[in-house]
């Protein structure tokens, strides 16, 4: 119970930080008040399970961050995705797991266009 409140007075600094950051700032990291704030409430895992299903599908970290309009559009889709569960089991079985144990993924037309265009 301890931890749930310190993750969530965590959450709610960085809600405040968003809101005290000027236009300028987020005209440098390329987003929008409301897209950081969304960002903010997402899961903190978002990113680590994004590189992890890429690599699933041949997608190295740096191939990965290459487009980071493309990034940013694929963290939205799968802070938005209804399969965390099936994802959290291909996740956990790491190298074992092939991109066809992830057709549920909603990036996974991403993730094979990115490898196709790092293979080239």
């Amino acid at each position: 119970m301890f931890e749930r409140i310190k993750a969530l007075i965590h959450r709610w600094d960085e809600i405040r930080e968003v809101d005290a950051m000027s236009d300028r700032d987020l005209d440098d990291i390329g987003l929008s008040r409301a897209q950081l704030e969304e960002f903010v409430r997402m899961p903190h895992d978002l990113d680590k399970r994004v590189t992890a299903m890429a690599a699933i599908f041949g997608v190295d970290e740096t191939a990965l961050r290459q487009d980071h309009g493309h990034l940013i559009d694929m963290l939205h889709t799968c802070g938005h995705c209804e399969h965390r569960g099936a994802c959290a089991l291909v996740l956990e079985r790491g190298e074992l797991s092939r991109p066809r144990d992830a057709g549920f993924c909603p990036n996974a037309a991403d993730f094979t266009q990115i490898a196709a265009k790092a293979a080239a």
